[in-house]
């Protein structure tokens, strides 16, 4: 059987529009990548909107439960945002949400759903001209 693959969304706190540029995403990247060595956590694609998160990810070894993973993956980005940016007061909104994917299909669809996101809120005409998403371990 595959290792499960979660759907993960979390929000700035008062929703701010304050995540969708380069620094933070290097730091979103940064914590990302190392997320398989320190949690046992892969990562893949992921959409960066200006005031909230999203991205999959998989436990391949079952060392650390989603909430430590997602708790610690907000501790750091969190102390790296204040610290590498004019962002003294960031804060992450209590919790997060989280659906497990049942199949490659609803996977699939979920991708196409959160990729349109930035199209949807008027930042861009086409998904593809979203700069603030990729992947990083799997797509």
């Amino acid at each position: 059987m595959e290792n499960p693959t979660y759907f993960v969304t979390t929000c700035v706190d008062k929703r701010k529009p304050i995540l969708a540029c380069e620094e933070v995403r290097e730091i979103f990247i940064e914590e990302w990548s190392t997320a398989f060595d320190r949690y046992s956590w892969a990562i893949g694609r992921y959409v960066i909107m200006p005031d909230h998160v999203h991205f999959f990810c998989s436990s391949l070894e079952q060392k650390k439960s989603l909430d430590i993973y997602i708790g610690k993956w907000k501790e750091w980005t969190c102390k790296l945002i204040r610290k590498r940016t004019s962002l003294n007061d960031f804060r992450w909104q209590n919790g997060f949400f989280d659906h497990l994917m049942r199949n490659k299909e609803s996977r699939s669809e979920k991708w196409d759903y959160v990729r349109n996101n930035p199209v949807r809120a008027g930042l861009v005409d086409k998904p593809e001209d979203w700069p603030y998403q990729g992947f990083v371990d799997f797509e």
